[in-house]
């Protein structure tokens, strides 16, 4: 078994699929700005996982990484948050990303 058996990684590796995409349909200016750092944390919520896994023998150092993960999630939708008011024409797409997000 691997962190990709993990339910949560598998979550959280399809909606940052997912939210990727999304990014590339804010303004140019934006690419840069919010749309990187929400592409970063949600990359980040995935990437945490899977390197906490790595270090599953130590009990602390997996609970750790899983509390970044779980910042970098909290991280994720403040940003989702701030371009579905942002940009109400994206509003859609950032709010259900919210929700799944959230679950």
């Amino acid at each position: 078994m691997n962190y990709t058996n993990l339910d949560i990684y598998n979550i959280s590796f399809k909606l940052f699929i997912e939210t990727h995409p999304h990014t590339f349909k804010l303004p140019k200016h934006e690419l840069y700005e919010l749309g990187s750092q929400l592409r970063r944390s949600s990359d980040s919520v995935v990437t945490n996982i899977a390197e906490g896994y790595g270090r599953k023998n130590y009990k602390g150092e997996f609970i750790r990484f899983l509390v970044y993960s779980q910042g970098s999630c909290d991280e994720t939708v403040s940003h989702l948050s701030k371009l579905a008011i942002l940009y109400p024409e994206l509003n859609a797409d950032f709010q259900n990303k919210v929700e799944q997000y959230n679950f």
